[in-house]
């Protein structure tokens, strides 16, 4: 069972695309997370230095007393008696009666007015903590906006700090919970003596961060799909024209060639494109076009050496024909056209209708001369299979090193016109093919005379033929200018 093929136009599509989104998608993840990681900085550094800064600001000798009098069992009593009451009074007679009330109320102004004149935090307190163990921490002091009896208030310990030692706070934490999106840091309050009473807590909102943080991931992922889609396109239409439908060409084109001795190139459908890229692909199409064409006269060689080695009589027989064929082109020879020319000079009866051709190649020289004899010995052949294909039922001879002669009978010298300017034609379109090597560009100027009822000898016709040439000659040099020469 054939496999089914894994086309190169998928492979190359599949390639692109995986690397246009790795590339597209990585680049804004490496944006979307460079940025994110700058802005957590700053905000982490932000809350720690304005934790570390108000520690320093408050007193810890007297947060030590504040806190053996708010851990009493009696301040807990009336603590618990004015949260239920709602009512303030009596936390301030017990500050008051302890010495402490003055010193609370400035530490509350300060958490306050730092508060007030520091934008971005949203909270800012100082906690009494436990060992590291604990699971609950109490509220020693905090904000004006919050009631007094708050103070001495046990609340369940931070997620972040259950288990740490209080010598060694975690560091800035970026956390979203019931207050919103929040960086909060914690830094120690010491006393005199270097006891650490307590920590202060810094709380900075970021919601409204989070919330940019969201739409800037939406702008980069739909800038990164609208961009991969154009880059995408064009990739696509870049590749489709330069790689796929060249490919795509010569696969079907190849598909169409069947070699045989007895058609003609086009006939067997040797591979004709119109490719003129400059890169490997052209130079596969000349490969393949090329090879094609040598399969083609391989095959033509083939069956004339099958045909000449078939029976001794036939090999005699064509020993005498190659007195009078052209060793390289396999036409007739000189010799054969002065034969031919005598037989029709001698001829007593009425002349046959005929007319006479004369073709002379261009640039052999050069051929010759830049790329060896062998390329231009490639480059007669050429010319000369063109010659025989425009006229298959009249007898071409080589009359000279780059010269053919061709005697038009019967159905071609009726179409003598037609064929003569169809020859020209396929000449210059073959030059005109910048793209294949030079000694396949076949270029000749092709002229034409009729034999006239008072011409007594065939040279005359073709000595007008000749003239005939060389104003086609003439024509060519004045359209290619000097390529011809």
């Amino acid at each position: 069972m054939k496999k089914k093929s894994f086309s190169i136009r998928l492979k190359m599509y599949i390639f692109v695309v995986i690397t246009i989104l790795s590339v597209a998608f990585g680049t804004s993840a490496i944006a979307y997370s460079t940025s994110a990681d700058q802005i957590d900085r700053y905000y982490k550094q932000n809350t720690a230095d304005n934790a570390r800064n108000f520690a320093s600001m408050v007193d810890g000798d007297f947060l030590r007393e504040l806190r053996a009098a708010a851990e009493s069992e009696e301040f807990q009593a009336i603590r618990d008696q004015a949260e239920e009451d709602d009512d303030e009074a009596p936390i301030e007679e017990y500050l008051r009666e302890k010495g402490l009330w003055d010193r609370y109320s400035d530490t509350r102004d300060r958490i306050t007015e730092y508060l007030e004149n520091m934008e971005g935090i949203k909270y800012l307190y100082i906690v009494a903590h436990g060992d590291k163990d604990a699971e609950y921490d109490m509220y020693l002091v905090d904000e004006k906006e919050i009631p007094i009896y708050e103070t001495g208030y046990y609340e369940e310990r931070e997620v972040e700090l259950r288990g740490v030692d209080i010598a060694d706070l975690p560091e800035p934490t970026i956390s979203n919970g019931d207050w919103g999106w929040l960086c909060s840091d914690f830094k120690p309050v010491y006393a005199s003596d270097g006891e650490c009473v307590c920590i202060v807590g810094c709380d900075i909102g970021m919601d409204d961060v989070m919330a940019e943080r969201q739409r800037l991931l939406m702008i980069l992922t739909a800038g990164t799909v609208i961009f991969t889609s154009v880059i995408l396109t064009a990739a696509f239409v870049f590749i489709n024209k330069t790689v796929v439908k060249p490919l795509h060409s010569m696969t079907d084109e190849m598909k169409k060639f069947t070699p045989s001795e007895s058609l003609s190139y086009q006939e067997a459908g040797v591979m004709d494109l119109n490719i003129k890229s400059r890169d490997e692909i052209n130079e596969i199409y000349q490969g393949i076009r090329e090879m094609e064409i040598n399969i083609i006269d391989y095959l033509k060689d083939k069956q004339k050496a099958e045909n000449d080695l078939r029976d001794k009589e036939e090999q005699i027989d064509q020993l005498s024909i190659e007195s009078y064929k052209d060793a390289l082109t396999g036409v007739g020879n000189k010799a054969a056209y002065l034969k031919r020319s005598n037989e029709l000079n001698q001829q007593t009866a009425e002349k046959p209708e005929y007319a006479m051709v004369m073709v002379d190649i261009n640039n052999l020289k050069t051929i010759n001369d830049e790329y060896g004899h062998r390329s231009g010995d490639l480059y007669i052949k050429g010319c000369c299979h063109m010659i025989c294909e425009a006229f298959k039922h009249s007898p071409v001879y080589r009359i000279g090193g780059d010269e053919f002669a061709v005697l038009l009978l019967d159905s071609d010298y009726v179409n003598r016109k037609e064929l003569c300017e169809q020859l020209r034609e396929d000449y210059e379109r073959t030059y005109e093919q910048s793209g294949v090597s030079p000694w396949l560009r076949y270029s000749a100027a092709v002229g034409m005379a009729e034999h006239a009822a008072d011409d007594n000898s065939v040279e005359l016709v073709f000595r007008r033929a000749d003239e005939a040439m060389y104003r086609d000659k003439a024509r060519i040099k004045k359209k290619y200018g000097m390529e011809l020469r």
